[in-house]
């Protein structure tokens, strides 16, 4: 019987990434690029048209980055097997995707076959994670029972807060998330007062700490 062929999307702002990725997945016949995304919400808007089996995403997409991404994917498209492709290999961030509903992980400086091992786990479903992560770590966050992530902001406060913290002004963070300035300042003003924080700096500091962006 024909293997069934695995329908993939790319998400990563590095048009070098992306192509390096896109000719390692077409190394296999039974594999194809479905789409490629050069950040977070382009990623998400490409996931609803095209249906991916499995998604291969760096962590720090601009605009969504890649764990507010994977949430939104997984609440979506449950079906669709997410692999964090990327250069962190920090236990926070590891912790996170994987509370996220990630089931796969690998390194950008592992070798490619890392990659192509990942997608064959995750077409089968199956996890995979390279040599990041511990046997420790990797129990610890997948059977752990009632772990909560700790999320204070909905969704698209913390998108507002990200694009905030990426130095956009209100009028583009309207035209990107196609809602209106005053409900911008709405997200972002409850976003400040949930937090408790009064200046725009205060807020960027969070969303470097939280992993909502990167320093």
């Amino acid at each position: 019987m024909a293997t069934p062929q695995r329908r993939i999307l790319i998400a990563d702002d590095h048009e070098v990434m992306r192509r390096g990725v896109r000719n390692l997945i077409e190394s296999r016949a039974d594999w194809q690029v479905v789409a490629e995304a050069a950040d977070g919400h382009e990623a998400l808007d490409l996931a609803r048209k095209t249906k991916p089996d499995i998604a291969v995403l760096d962590y720090s997409l601009p605009a969504l980055n890649g764990l507010d991404l994977t949430r939104a994917l997984k609440r979506e498209m449950p079906r669709t097997e997410i692999l964090v492709y990327t250069m962190h290999d920090r236990e926070d961030v590891i912790a996170e995707v994987l509370r996220a509903g990630a089931r796969g992980y690998v390194l950008k400086s592992d070798a490619g076959r890392h990659l192509l091992a990942a997608i064959d786990a995750l077409a089968i479903r199956r996890p995979y994670f390279s040599g990041a992560i511990s046997e420790t770590l990797l129990h610890r966050f997948l059977e752990a029972n009632g772990l909560s992530d700790g999320t204070t902001l909905t969704q698209r406060e913390r998108e507002v807060v990200q694009l905030i913290a990426e130095g956009r002004i209100n009028k583009e963070i309207g035209h990107i998330l196609s809602i209106s300035v005053k409900t911008v300042e709405t997200h972002r003003a409850a976003s400040m007062n949930k937090l408790k924080l009064k200046t725009t700096a205060e807020l960027v500091r969070y969303a470097v700490r939280n992993n909502i962006v990167q320093a």
